[in-house]
């Protein structure tokens, strides 16, 4: 997730300066070309009176050409102008810095001209954060694959400039879901004002017309943002419509739909980002197109990876072949406990479909994917592209920490932007083996065992006992952790508490076993009765929510199910306190509003409690908040930007990473649409957020640029929670509260043997009127199968059971009951009642 620290800065227009002591040597060329130097493979040229080089192509990495000056003096403080004019033959991105000489190369200027046949002006102003005698002012020119002329004139660098102020555009101060309101869900707005009273609103509609009025409601000063605001709740507008604006104080907002497909889209289109993250696998122009690219890390030149990596110098006396998943973010690093959280999360929106009334099914052929129309639903296919990696990643039997999991694989040092992956000739690694990657193996691969066997026993067997050994190998060494100081080349991600972990593992595991031990350590963790929902409460370091909601809805034999059920009820409560008391519709609210890498996630991770608190309860409360919560990431915010590519008006397009560099080299593509950015964070890791966002107040502290990781990022692990809410919301219709059940379902295991078990249902009818015509269907735990069943027509498609009327017992009057039976083969696990029942779609009553 982290990346290169490269600042660059937005063009300004050149400020009236008073002649300052100039820093450049010989920046226009008028006597040669000293002391400025050039890479072996260029020639530089000053007889035209300009600093002219023909740049070869073939070259991969910016660095591979560059034309430079030593010894350029920089006074901390001081804020500079940086100035030149500059051709290129062909149109090119190069880039342009002032930098620390030696490693680690630290950037106090980055930036990225594009240069044309045409002389132009490039013009930057930044603030040094040191004093150093010999900075040095280059320009990196290689990346192309043909040959172009480079040249070069006027280059200048003087000090005295008044700082570069950076002022967002937010737009119209009201502030909106930019993409839309569920028809019967809450409809709420921000506006920005200085008033103190309540001021009148209109709704307008797409065609001009006045459609609903009323007043605001003044909140005072938002503390997450600094603005004096006021709240705008329109939800008594039910007419399903496009392109409606809201007024208010002299403002229009952006457009927005009521009603409509909103989410479905966006559920898919969250879920297609990962195809073209995948390492190891050609991207299709068919299946993406504008995203195509060969296979990454193959061990293809300039690839030294990823099909026989090896450790770290000391770590391990093999190689791994670990060519498959997910980069995880927007470098080339593959990280384990990323993965897990992201690959749950994945498969967890799977898995809710069992036993969650209102959920959408995934079907085969639903994310255009080369594994699509194989017979398994798309979601699961994706999932398991990164479950490949993850178990690639155990250390074999018969060497040392055998069934331990490596931390992570990437580059041996930090490659620059752009880079597309099969381009990347850094050596790739792998680190050391930690407790926290073996225990995200141990439950994504339990996870995956009842999941994948109705559809791959074989791989559901192989996951299984992969997470049974990762179990065995963290209970042996539960204390290894990943060295903070690990950072060369990918992030750290150290976690010196793994206790979460453990309680996260043993809960997959109960589920998928029903074994007496993983139970035993589920009821015995502190952390099974703790208060776990915190404001930063789910993310890759924190994962007891994860185990606590799969034990509240997976059918299970646990003892305390309901206190957890109500637990997880509790937390959401929680969270939907805290969102309608946010004028902005928050479900977050951290302390001293220091808004945490990757917000936008954790904002989305509190609403998977909310939804999941409507799942356990179906109180439309719950369901309604998620709704409002989603308001915030697409739009409904101080900086007024929608935080998903291609959702509303303006939104974010410029995510840190690699290859969605289109902001570097227009010949490169915008993230795909659907893909979440990490939003405000407050901490400002990066140097173009520290240089721009100095002084922000939380929802302030961000800026769509692709050199601010720490604000712009992209990630695996980011996608997962939009993902998993857009499919929740996707089920909720257009908002109405779901209609009373009209039937009732019991269903009891008359008898139960090794190889068998013996089912009797029946299904009432609760409603005033017949039912003519039926089919019940529910969704087994694992890989339980119907082999022979009577009164009824059963088929079975993966792990759903449709059981349809025969002639004679096809009516049944109100008040009434039809019974039919079945045998069944068990899984290997639990075989406990299934949790949710549809009569001709609509969810009935579990007796």
């Amino acid at each position: 997730m982290l990346a290169l620290a490269a600042t660059a800065l937005t063009w300004v227009p050149a400020p009236a300066l008073a002649q300052a002591p100039e820093q450049i040597v010989n920046g226009t060329f008028d006597s040669g070309h000293a002391p400025w130097w050039g890479t072996s493979n260029i020639t530089l040229d000053s007889s035209s009176g300009e600093l002219c080089a023909d740049i070869p192509g073939a070259t991969v990495n910016p660095w591979d050409v560059i034309i430079g000056q030593d010894n350029v003096p920089l006074v901390a403080g001081e804020t500079y102008r940086y100035s030149f004019v500059a051709t290129a033959t062909s149109d090119f991105s190069g880039r342009a810095l002032i930098q620390l000489p030696v490693d680690p190369w630290t950037q106090y200027l980055a930036v990225y001209p594009r240069m044309t046949a045409e002389a132009n002006t490039y013009t930057y102003t930044f603030t040094s954060p040191v004093s150093l005698p010999n900075a040095q002012v280059a320009f990196q020119l290689g990346g192309s694959a043909t040959p172009w002329r480079f040249c070069v004139d006027n280059v200048s660098l003087q000090g005295g400039a008044p700082p570069d102020v950076y002022e967002p555009d937010t737009g119209p101060r009201v502030r909106v879901n930019q993409v839309g309101y569920l028809t019967h869900g809450p409809k709420n707005a921000t506006l920005v004002t200085e008033a103190t009273n309540a001021l009148p609103w209109r709704l307008v509609n797409g065609s001009g017309t006045v459609v609903a009025s009323g007043s605001s409601t003044p909140r005072g000063v938002d503390g997450s943002s600094g603005q004096n605001v006021h709240s705008i709740d329109f939800s008594g507008y039910v007419v399903a419509g496009v392109g409606y604006t809201l007024v208010a104080d002299g403002e229009t907002s952006r457009p927005f739909d009521l009603g409509g497909n909103l989410y479905g889209q966006l559920r898919d289109d969250a879920l297609k980002f990962y195809y073209p993250q995948r390492s190891g696998i050609e991207i299709l122009e068919s299946l993406r197109p504008g995203y195509a690219r060969p296979a990454g890390h193959l061990g293809v030149a300039p690839n030294t990876g990823d099909t026989a990596v090896p450790c770290q110098p000391g770590v391990c006396d093999y190689t791994l072949d670990v060519a498959s998943g997910w980069y995880d973010a927007g470098d080339h690093g593959k990280y384990v406990v990323n993965g897990g959280i992201s690959v749950f999360q994945l498969m967890n929106a799977f898995e809710r479909t069992r036993y969650a009334q209102a959920a959408q099914p995934f079907t085969d052929g639903q994310l255009a994917i080369p594994e699509s129309g194989n017979g398994v639903p798309d979601i699961l296919d994706e999932a398991r592209w990164e479950m490949e990696f993850l178990l690639r990643m155990q250390v074999p039997a018969g060497k040392p920490l055998a069934g331990m999991v490596h931390h992570k694989v990437h580059d041996n040092e930090w490659t620059g932007l752009p880079l597309l992956p099969h381009l990347d000739s850094k050596r790739r690694e792998l680190h050391p083996p930690s407790t926290a990657a073996t225990l995200n193996l141990a439950a994504t691969a339990a996870q995956a065992a009842r999941l994948f066997a109705p559809y791959d026993p074989a791989f559901a067997r192989r996951s299984l006992t992969a997470a049974r050994a990762a179990w065995a190998a963290a209970l042996a060494h539960p204390a290894l952790y990943a060295s903070p100081s690990d950072s060369t080349g990918g992030g750290a991600y150290e976690d010196f508490d793994v206790r979460d972990e453990f309680y996260w593992a043993a809960a997959e595991l109960f589920l998928t076993t029903g074994e007496a031990p993983f139970r035993d350590f589920v009821l015995g963790s502190p952390l099974h009765t703790a208060d776990i929902w915190s404001e930063q409460g789910i993310n890759w370091r924190e994962v007891a929510a994860l185990a606590r909601m799969d034990l509240a809805m997976v059918p299970s034999s646990l003892p305390d199910r309901a206190a957890v059920r109500l637990s997880v009820v509790t937390g959401a409560t929680k969270y939907l306190n805290t969102l309608n008391a946010h004028a902005y519709g928050l479900p977050y609210a951290p302390s001293d509003n220091m808004f945490a890498w990757g917000s936008t996630s954790q904002v989305l991770n509190n609403m998977v409690v909310i939804a999941t608190a409507h799942d356990i309860t179906g109180d439309k409360r719950f369901a309604d908040g998620v709704a409002q919560g989603m308001d915030y990431i697409l739009g409904r915010n101080a900086l007024n930007i929608s935080y998903v590519t291609g959702y509303g008006e303006v939104s974010a397009e410029n995510q840190h990473s690699r290859w969605y560099a289109h902001q570097l080299n227009p010949a490169l593509p915008h993230p795909p649409r659907g893909t979440l950015s990490g939003g405000p964070n407050s901490s400002l890791q990066d140097p173009i957020a520290q240089q721009k966002l100095k002084g922000c107040v939380a929802q302030f502290c961000f800026i769509d640029d692709i050199e601010s990781y720490s604000t712009n990022e992209l990630t695996i692990n980011w996608n997962a929670p939009l993902a998993w809410i857009a499919a929740f919301l996707a089920g909720q219709g257009d908002g109405s509260a779901a209609p009373a059940a009209s039937c009732q379902v019991s269903y009891v295991k008359q008898d139960e043997w090794s190889d068998g078990f013996n089912v009797q249902v029946t299904l009432h009818n609760t409603s005033a009127s017949a039912i003519n015509g039926w089919t019940l269907r529910w969704s087994f735990l694992g890989g339980q199968t119907v082999t022979q069943a009577w009164s009824a027509n059963a088929s079975q498609s993966g792990s759903t059971v449709s059981a349809t009327h025969l002639p004679w017992n096809a009516l049944i009057p109100p008040g009434g009951a039809v019974s039919f039976g079945f045998l069944g083969a068990p899984a290997a696990g639990p075989n406990p009642i299934p949790a949710l029942f549809t009569l001709n779609g609509a969810a009935c009553l579990n007796r």
